[in-house]
């Protein structure tokens, strides 16, 4: 790239007209009067947007800061309940990583958090990625932000041929010869915004880009076809039971062991999930199956349902408790066993 400062120069000029409003984000009309964002929010919506979707985690955000203004308010709080309004969001290892990170910060920090990238990664459950999206949108810092969005952008302007995941140092070198100490915290929300509005996966809209003159996969006539991607092999499937033992308007739950899939987390009691469809036991009625996707592999649980049936560590729950607290695949097979 021939010229960084006008390439630089053009993005900022969109994002300070285009930039979208989020709950989280103090935005360059609000930073040219002063305001800055709290660490605590940034952090908060950085760890939820990992393998998230912007419009399914701003209501959780909303909720969680509302409930839990302040990083020790939500390192005080119980892990039970951290955990029940986390369920609905996926990749529950984040909800662990969030508290023990809050109870870092309010223990080892005074409730303020580190201001730089080495100081953020020394956090429990903050990563490379999570410390430089901190330092820059938070504290300003000059650090070079790369998200999958991000990944997107920079393989179309330079049109990197290698494919992804192997690309991931070369983009994130070039991501890195595009900052400065101007602006980076407004840099690299502009980056993310491109990502997310304008150079999306398939339908990329490039009479829009404020950088399309610059763009080299857009020059050689494909951008939709970078990044270059790797085949994926095929996802293995999984099968398992999943039991509704009702007790009145209670259903049986049990605490998954805090390390592991779901760990930590309310669940129905279920069978080992295993490559083999089970049998369906003895004195419980079938009442349907459920599908549901992992990262990994998917899942199809059997759905059984008896009365006052639940194991001797049960936790018996109001069922609307219940599905407010339950991650998405066992609140799916308690819809289904339920009626």
């Amino acid at each position: 790239m021939d010229d960084v400062s006008a390439v630089r120069g053009k993005l900022l000029d969109w994002y300070d007209r285009q930039a979208r409003a989020l709950p989280w984000r103090v935005g360059p009309a609000e930073r040219r009067t002063g305001a800055r964002p709290d660490p605590y929010r940034v952090w908060l919506s950085e760890v939820m947007l990992q393998q998230t979707t912007t419009p399914h985690a701003a209501p959780y955000f909303e909720a969680f800061t509302v409930r839990w203004p302040t990083v020790t308010d939500l390192a005080a709080a119980a892990d039970g309940a951290v955990m029940a309004a986390w369920a609905g969001l996926g990749y529950y290892a984040r909800a662990r990583n969030l508290l023990a990170c809050a109870r870092a910060v309010a223990t080892q920090h005074g409730g303020a958090f580190p201001n730089t990238e080495n100081g953020l990664r020394a956090l429990p459950g903050v990563g490379a990625y999570t410390a430089a999206a901190v330092a820059a949108i938070a504290f300003d810092a000059p650090a070079n932000v790369v998200d999958g969005n991000v990944e997107r952008v920079i393989s179309r302007l330079f049109a990197v041929e290698t494919p992804l995941p192997a690309a991931k140092p070369e983009l994130a070198r070039r991501a890195a010869t595009l900052v400065t100490s101007e602006r980076p915290g407004d840099w690299a929300q502009a980056l993310m915004d491109l990502g997310a509005t304008v150079c999306t996966p398939r339908s990329p809209r490039c009479l829009l880009c404020p950088l399309a003159a610059d763009c080299a996969a857009l020059a050689k006539g494909a951008p939709e076809t970078y990044p270059r991607k790797t085949a994926k092999a095929e996802r293995p499937h999984r099968f398992g039971l999943a039991y509704v033992s009702r007790r009145g308007d209670q259903v049986a739950l049990v605490r998954r062991p805090p390390k592991g899939l779901l760990g930590g987390m309310l669940a129905l009691p279920t069978s080992d999930w295993a490559a083999a469809a089970p049998e369906i036991p003895g004195g419980w009625t079938h009442a349907g199956a459920v599908e549901h996707v992992f990262t990994h592999f998917s899942l199809t649980l059997q759905v059984v349902v008896a009365e006052n049936s639940g194991p001797d560590e049960a936790i018996w729950t109001e069922v609307d408790e219940a599905r407010a607290a339950l991650p998405t695949v066992f609140r799916k097979a308690l819809d289904r066993g339920w009626g």
